[in-house]
């Protein structure tokens, strides 16, 4: 039968609880507050003396020496801190302690599911590379749920940071002062580097079924040409070939064609029908079926979020 503690609220449990919660007043029965008083207007200068109260209250709760509640509380959780980092490390290396070793003919990841990507691969999807058939056709409601997490996250930091038309002309003066000063060396460089850059990203989306690369990184490309032309030529000159209107056009009808072609792939897959892009021979350029347009698809789908990223963040608009 438990015993009822009558003073309880005198408990050390009582007054650790509300230290923790912060209901105590650490200054309580330690300082004299004297009661409010008038402002003083003293030669020029204003005399207040709230604002002097105050700074004694701040004084005291720094006073590391004399405050021994904050002494405690900073002593307790830096111990929390490395605690909590130690047993972090201890359960990560317990994990990777489970885990089998790398090569291991007889561990988990070597089944049937990875057998069949390699050997069954090249035949089922079309495509030479053995991840991009994986990502995109094996697993490819999960590439689909990423494109959609890259658009949604755009479309937040839209919401957040984006101003109206009134705001940007209000701030069109500030803006400007940020604006690239017109350099001729770095302005020819750049005239040379963007289109190569351009031009390397669809090569690596393009050839993203027979080689390393993909959409993913290919579009990534893209973005930082753009982000680089930005840079160094300002605002006013890329809306005029890449502007807000031409942004919504090909990041919304990327992923509006992306998901037709996921539907599709996923329909003929489940009904074992024939895909109606045909799946070519592995190799050409023209070949792995769907994968390479959904390639292309998620490539400029990556390239809008990264210039939509730094658009939105410099100045608040694209």
């Amino acid at each position: 039968m438990s015993r009822i503690r009558d003073n309880y609220e005198n408990s050390l449990w009582y007054r650790l609880t509300r230290w923790v919660n912060g209901e105590s007043d650490p200054l309580k029965g330690k300082m004299e507050m004297e009661p409010l008083r008038e402002t003083e207007i003293i030669g020029d200068s204003v005399y207040n003396p709230d604002r002097l109260d105050r700074e004694k209250v701040a004084w005291y709760l720094e006073d590391m020496g004399r405050n021994k509640e904050m002494r405690a509380f900073r002593a307790l959780y830096n111990l929390a801190s490395v605690g909590l980092c130690l047993l972090l490390i201890a359960v990560l290396l317990l994990t990777v302690s489970w885990l089998p070793v790398l090569g291991d003919p007889n561990g988990p990841n070597n089944n049937e599911v990875s057998a069949r990507y390699v050997e069954q691969g090249m035949e089922e999807c079309g495509a030479v590379n053995m991840v991009t058939n994986m990502i995109l056709s094996y697993r490819g409601f999960d590439t689909f749920g990423e494109t959609c997490v890259l658009f949604i996250a755009a479309t937040c930091v839209i919401i957040l940071l984006r101003k109206d038309e009134r705001e940007i002309e209000n701030a069109r003066e500030t803006d400007w002062k940020y604006e690239p000063k017109p350099d001729e060396i770095l302005q020819k460089i750049t005239l040379l580097l963007v289109p190569i850059i351009f031009l390397y990203g669809f090569y690596i989306i393009l050839n993203g079924h027979l080689s390393p690369g993909g959409g993913f990184s290919g579009g990534a490309v893209i973005g930082a040409g753009l982000i680089l032309y930005v840079t160094t030529f300002g605002f006013h000159k890329t809306q005029r070939f890449f502007g807000e209107k031409t942004y919504e056009a090909v990041k919304v009808g990327a992923l509006t064609l992306y998901s037709i072609l996921m539907i599709g792939y996923f329909y003929t897959g489940a009904n074992q029908m024939r895909s109606l892009i045909p799946k070519g021979t592995p190799g050409d350029i023209l070949s792995s079926g769907m994968i390479l347009p959904i390639n292309l698809f998620v490539g400029l789908e990556v390239a809008c979020t990264m210039y939509a990223f730094f658009a939105l963040f410099r100045r608040g608009g694209m």
